[in-house]
């Protein structure tokens, strides 16, 4: 018997996917745990429109991500901090404080999460920065550190 998959099944597929399995099966176990149902014409279009709909969700926030790393990528975000002699910071310029920085260019929230900074940063001075938005999509922005 053919049926769709609502939910992960341990051995027989995953969400979404189309199995042949044998009929007790699916009468004893799929249907009564709510897990699957019969693959017919109407719910395999019905899987199809579900699918479709997911992949321009995908492609909707794909260009979003795309469209906020073009606004980011190269520009200068500056960071003041309070500084000692020689220019060396009281403390260091973290992820949090760069994606406060950036919130504040942006008008709107930035995860620290998305920053790629490899140390925390000391001195004055312009630093480069890497941001990753997820789905393989990266940038870089500037970051200057400036005395307050």
């Amino acid at each position: 018997m053919k049926v769709i998959l609502k939910a992960d099944v341990k051995g027989t597929g995953k969400k979404g996917q189309t199995v042949e399995v044998s009929d007790g099966y699916a009468r004893n176990f799929l249907f009564p745990r709510n897990v699957a149902v019969e693959a017919s014409a109407g719910a395999l279009k019905t899987l199809e429109e579900a699918q479709q709909a997911q992949a321009r969700k995908q492609e909707r926030i794909v260009a979003e991500v795309k469209a906020l790393r073009d606004k980011l990528d190269g520009q200068t975000i500056k960071v003041p901090a309070r500084t000692g002699d020689g220019g060396r910071l009281f403390g260091s310029i973290t992820n949090k404080d760069i994606a406060d920085a950036i919130t504040k260019f942006l008008g709107k929230d930035f995860d620290r999460k998305q920053i790629e900074l490899n140390s925390p940063i000391k001195t004055l001075g312009m630093f480069p920065v890497g941001l990753k938005f997820g789905h393989n999509i990266t940038g870089t922005v500037n970051v200057e550190i400036i005395s307050a």
